[in-house]
């Protein structure tokens, strides 16, 4: 075959097998046998077999993936992938829509989906070529799993408009490919999955795309990342887009008009929801109008123009064998129910909180009880109540020690309080539960030292507060079980790179009690080092908006402690910042700044910060930062491969920086 001839039958080929499984895979009604699209694709790679040149990356051969990758690299979501609040009764659903009504008025509407049980990824198009797949991560840092993805036959490699554009879905499994999957586990021996989540989850972080290829997953898309490009002004419109251009969109979706057909819609699909082929855990509520949801805004976790209700949680009975203590970092002392292990909303149980000791005695729980186990919003563990009735006598009653369970110190009760406490600021429990807070992702966030690690350090005596962390030597790091050459090295930069960090979350790392990372934020702003916080007086701190008399007291009394006080000077010997790094509060701002009052737009992907970095800095001063471009938007700061924002700015006349340019800005 000439090269002409097989180029041309390329083209055909590619355009009869993404018909074909685009019939199959999205709109479950295929139109010629297996057989027909194999001896296709069979065709098609041995042409390009002979001619490697004609090979595309939205051929229909490149969906199995290639070799195994090493790791999975970072990506930055443009726009930030915001998680759910929850509802999970008629009064939660309705207090939502109180809420709605009186940002919204009475002219509104509901759209409502059925809420997939999977993976929530992003899939990214350029000139209607899919480029790059993510996971949500902490929704503005997800990790690329593009070449997974591409063997998902429902996702289409190239859409039928050449746009640019990202978009937001869930990768499931479908329960037949989990029912295969579980039964071949359990035939070479292998531990089955829990569930269907959790199948998709490992499958699509599998380092060889070809585990994820065999995995049979799927997906359903449910938003467009940026609306507002596109010029949809509905949610609704948004989804019919998506499936105009060749997406796979749940046809169950549904407009309501008020809060009634919502809950009408929710009794249907709670009865109906084992009939479908695949696993729903709730149902997902949105404002259908874009506009609506841009005044009602969102949080810093979740969007208030939408909310996730949760089925009921599943309810099972099994045997309490025992109850476990665990002392916290602040000294707390915390009950855990130890049980025989049984399936619970399709993971395998064997503990269960019960919180403290009045509730031990509220629910009438003995040593040896049957009890009936749920999972709070599908996830948490709980033990809802005792069977009295199957008791034998051989049941034995739980009492509460009077002494720390780790440092056997005298347990407290402080006034007020339903927890015992201990205060020992030396119990071992309470120091390692420090220093794994103080690792952790909002606190000083050590990639690689996570709660295993800090365990072993602490459990070498390696480390005793959290200065020692950065006194750790190579020498110390090597000696430990499976630390290599590569892992040491990169913990110590990682350790080195957290000295940097912004004041605020040092303040959140120390622990102080009642003092959260917002609070720890508005300290760092309104103090800006650590030096004036400390000087801070009781009356100085509740002057402040959002700290309270309990937190002043606590605040004040940590740096009271002598201790406390030369934790701080260590650190500070030890090169930690104990400066506020960040954008000042929007209160502080100057009403002369050029950018007050002033609704900007960021585009791009910026090189210098992030973009919640950026966002912050504008809101600093005084801007307004809205999604989408309009002919009410005063300017656009345009990063590197800036799309159809900056296009529009353009069309439109609107004033254009560059990221130099708002940098320089910035600093002036």
């Amino acid at each position: 075959m000439e090269i002409k001839t097989a180029e041309k039958r390329v083209k055909e080929l590619h355009t009869l097998l993404n018909q074909y499984s685009y019939e199959y895979h999205v709109k479950d009604h295929p139109t010629v046998p297996d057989s027909e699209y194999d001896r296709l694709l069979k065709e098609l790679n041995d042409i390009e077999a002979e001619y490697p040149e004609l090979i595309t990356s939205d051929s229909p051969t490149q969906r199995v993936g290639g070799e195994p990758q090493s790791a999975f690299t970072k990506v930055e979501h443009r726009t930030p992938m915001l998680s759910l609040a929850n509802a999970f009764n008629e009064e939660d659903l309705r207090d939502f829509d109180r809420k709605v009504r009186q940002a919204a008025g009475e002219d509104y509407e509901y759209v409502c989906e059925l809420k997939i049980d999977g993976l929530a990824v992003s899939l990214r198009y350029e000139d209607g070529l899919f480029v790059q797949g993510a996971t949500r991560g902490d929704g503005t840092i997800g990790e690329d799993i593009t070449v997974n993805l591409r063997t998902i036959r429902s996702i289409p490699l190239r859409i039928k408009e050449p746009f640019s554009i990202e978009v937001r879905g869930e990768a499931y499994m479908p329960k037949k490919s989990f029912e295969q999957l579980n039964r071949a586990k359990e035939e070479n021996g292998e531990e089955p999955f829990a569930n269907p989540r959790n199948a998709a989850a490992g499958s699509l972080r599998q380092l060889d795309p070809r585990i994820a290829a065999s995995r049979n997953l799927s997906i359903f898309l449910y938003a467009i990342g940026d609306p507002g490009e596109t010029g949809v002004t509905a949610h609704s419109a948004g989804l019919d887009l998506l499936e105009d251009l060749g997406f796979k969109v749940n046809k169950e979706r549904k407009l309501c008009k008020n809060i009634d057909e919502v809950l009408d819609y929710i009794k249907n699909w709670t009865e109906k929801r084992p009939d479908l082929p695949y696993e729903i855990d709730g149902i997902v509520i949105k404002v259908n109008s874009l506009a609506q949801q841009q005044e009602l805004g969102s949080t810093v976790k979740t969007p208030r123009w939408s909310i996730a209700y949760k089925f009921p949680a599943e309810e099972v009975v099994t045997k309490l064998i025992s109850i476990e203590l665990n002392v916290g970092r602040t000294g707390v002392v915390t009950p855990t129910a130890v049980l025989e292990p049984v399936r619970v909303a399709g993971t395998t149980v064997k503990r269960a909180s019960l919180h403290n000791e009045d509730l031990i005695r509220e629910k009438d729980i003995m040593l040896g009880d049957y009890v009936v186990v749920k999972k709070a919003g599908d996830i948490i563990p709980e033990v809802v109540n005792v069977l009295t009735d199957r008791r034998t006598g051989e049941e034995q009653e739980f009492k509460m020690p009077t002494h720390c369970p780790d440092c056997e110190s005298e347990l407290i009760r402080l006034e007020g309080e339903v927890a015992l406490r201990c205060i020992n600021p030396k119990c071992p429990a309470q120091i390692r539960e420090g220093l794994i807070h103080f690792v952790s992702r909002n606190a000083m966030n050590i990639e690689g030292l996570g709660e295993k690690v800090i365990s072993l350090l602490f459990s070498h005596q390696l480390i005793h507060d959290v200065a020692d962390i950065y006194r750790l030597t190579r020498e110390q790091l090597l000696n430990l079980e499976r630390m290599g050459e590569k892992s040491a090295g990169n913990l110590l930069d990682a350790i080195e790179a957290s000295k940097q960090n912004s004041l605020e979350k040092l303040l959140f790392g120390l622990g102080i009690r009642h003092v959260g990372f917002k609070a720890a934020k508005t300290l760092a702003q309104t103090f800006e080092t650590m030096e004036k916080l400390q000087a801070a007086t009781r009356e100085e701190l509740t002057a402040i908006q959002d700290i309270g008399e309990k937190m002043a007291d606590s605040i004040v009394a940590y740096f009271e402690n002598e201790e406390a006080r030369e934790l701080v000077k260590e650190l500070q010997s030890l090169s930690v910042n104990m400066i506020y790094k960040g954008p000042k509060p929007v209160e502080a701002v100057n009403a002369s700044s050029p950018l007050a009052g002033k609704t900007v737009v960021l585009t791009g992907k910026l090189e210098q910060m992030t973009r919640e970095e950026a966002k912050e800095r504008l809101e600093a001063l005084g801007a307004n930062v809205t999604g989408s471009v309009s002919k009410k938007t005063d300017l656009v700061i345009a990063g590197a491969d800036a799309g159809s924002k900056l296009t529009k700015a353009e069309q439109l006349g609107i004033e254009v920086w560059d990221e130099n340019r708002f940098v320089q800005e910035v600093k002036e």
